[in-house]
């Protein structure tokens, strides 16, 4: 076993449980043979290579327990694109600081930013173990049945898509449509999850645009005129990434990042939920409305859901238990063992599998014209999300003298 100190690092945006996955590895380092003090990067890989490290070991048990249900990412984020530059100066801070285990939590870039790592120290004779813990609203990370956060987001968004329909239903003589958009570049897991709030035909949502199919302006119209004929309103729910056939940004942004991820709606690009609005409206003449939550499904502490805090305290945990054994250039990640009883455990995938790949939903789950979801998806998304409240409704039969 290696002996040395551990620092843990979180990148990208956050989730609602990120913190219990922070939790779940301080707890287990603290008790595992080869480390010896427990630090952490403020503001992830672009934090370490300015020396701010932290000393997690002397934060009180108390304090590292009740970050299990601490929104936001306690140790504080960045998206710093690693560089070839970057690596010598990373070796001589692990070196210095006598880091032998480095656990980072992040999304797709992040396990590229570990595998890039723990390769370059291992090439140039530093020994090192370098563990990911997985994290994602969006749910699109390779390897792993779902992803901590995602379940949390979804019920978010699920109970905002729920509420908002009732609304639109009810207001349906002033607005007549409401666009909701959801996080999602590549894979509409978000998006497709609000699903769950139908319980009947006439419930929202009726339409999702999800990244996963081109979007088609004159299917889409279409859709939303027999929607309005039918229920007398429409509520669309779409990922924010949906494209042309030819691969054109609904969103009209041309903006990326660092990792070459489009921004949407940045720099005078329109949101995506703005741009399908503003054709409903021009289309139809109808008054109506667009929700755009962008960060809110990422830190609503007060709709996360147990299972999910505890399957990312679980991954944390993992990462430290598997390091142990002397494991390395491995993400932990969560395997469905039954759906109903819902149950589920650990296990891994190379980093180098994981790494800057995306995860975008199987065809099985999609209707063949991808404009909603096949029961198959509902049963994968129902046990993460969990039991969602039942509204009620006015018979309306009308009264007569």
């Amino acid at each position: 076993m290696l002996s040395g100190n551990a620092i843990v690092g979180q990148s990208g945006g956050p989730t609602s449980v990120i913190n219990a996955s922070l939790a779940g590895i301080v707890e287990a380092a603290r008790s595992c043979e080869g480390i010896e003090r427990v630090l952490g990067m403020r503001y992830g890989i672009e934090g370490f290579m300015a020396e701010n490290v932290i000393d997690l070991g002397a934060e009180s048990a108390d304090v590292i327990t009740a970050l299990k249900t601490t929104p936001s990412s306690a140790l504080g984020s960045c998206r710093h694109k690693l560089t070839e530059d970057d690596l010598p100066k990373v070796l001589a801070l692990l070196q210095k600081y006598n880091i032998r285990y480095l656990f980072l939590i992040g999304g797709n870039d992040t396990m590229d930013t570990i595998h890039r790592v723990e390769a370059y120290a291992r090439q140039n004779g530093h020994e090192m173990i370098g563990m990911g813990v997985p994290k994602t609203v969006d749910n699109d990370l390779f390897g792993t049945d779902h992803t901590p956060g995602f379940a949390s987001a979804a019920r978010y968004m699920t109970l905002s898509v729920q509420q908002a329909g009732v609304l639109a239903r009810d207001m349906q003589k002033v607005d007549q449509y409401v666009v909701f958009q959801a996080i999602g570049r590549e894979a509409g897991w978000l998006a497709a999850a609000t699903a769950l709030a139908k319980t009947c035909e006439s419930d929202a949502p009726h339409i999702l645009c999800l990244p996963e199919k081109p979007f088609v302006k004159e299917t889409f119209l279409a859709n939303v005129k027999a929607c309005y004929d039918k229920y007398g309103f429409v509520s669309v729910v779409c990922g924010e990434g949906i494209t042309y056939g030819d691969g054109r940004p609904v969103s009209a942004s041309e903006t990326s990042d660092k990792f070459n991820n489009v921004e949407f709606g940045a720099m005078g690009g329109a949101s995506v939920a703005m741009v399908l609005h503003g054709m409903i409206s021009n289309e139809f003449g109808w008054r109506g409305e667009f929700q755009i939550t962008e960060s809110l499904p990422m830190c609503a502490a007060d709709r996360a859901v147990q299972r999910d805090i505890d399957e990312a305290h679980m991954c944390g945990r993992a990462a430290v238990e598997l390091a142990g054994q002397g494991k390395t250039g491995l993400m932990v990640t969560l395997e469905r063992t039954s759906s109903d009883p819902y149950e589920c455990t650990t296990g891994t995938a190379p980093l180098a599998d994981v790494a800057v790949r995306a995860k975008p939903m199987p065809d099985e789950y999609l209707t063949a014209d991808g404009s909603f979801v096949t029961d198959a998806f509902l049963d994968y998304v129902r046990p993460l999300v969990g039991e969602l409240p039942a509204y009620t409704r006015l018979a309306c039969e009308k009264y007569s003298v």
